[in-house]
């Protein structure tokens, strides 16, 4: 096992500060885990699109609850919101303004996906550090 086991959790309200909020809470708490370089870099995008999506894309004011677990090199984050909707990983065209978020966390990410649970939707990453 490498490092020791690291979990916490930020809540932000869906607004338009959250993403930034989050993006750097998750760099700190990974950076005092050991994690760096490229895997801290990729947390860092991928839980910005994540919680922007929530911001765009949930109900506005509503909480978002930001998870990061450590455990044996892999970083994992969930982001959790009360839209309840169903997540959809498109391929934009290259010109298209809006609609890469997903594209980037299953091209960036080691593993990912969505739980749905009591009105809840959970959107999660997870980043190998080797």
């Amino acid at each position: 096992m490498r490092g020791p086991r690291v979990h916490d959790e930020l809540e932000v309200e869906a607004a338009p500060v959250a993403a930034r909020t989050a993006r750097h809470w998750v760099m700190q708490i990974a950076a005092s885990a050991g994690i760096g370089g490229a895997a801290n870099q990729i947390a860092e995008l991928l839980t910005g699109e994540l919680v922007a999506n929530t911001v765009v894309h949930g109900p506005a004011g509503a909480p978002v609850v930001v998870r990061v677990d450590i455990q044996s090199g892999v970083l994992r984050v969930e982001v959790e919101d009360e839209g309840g909707g169903q997540p959809v990983l498109r391929r934009t065209e290259p010109t298209a303004a809006h609609g890469r978020g997903l594209a980037l966390v299953d091209a960036l990410a080691s593993s990912w996906g969505t739980t749905h649970e009591a009105g809840r939707t959970t959107v999660w990453f997870e980043v190998d550090d080797s």
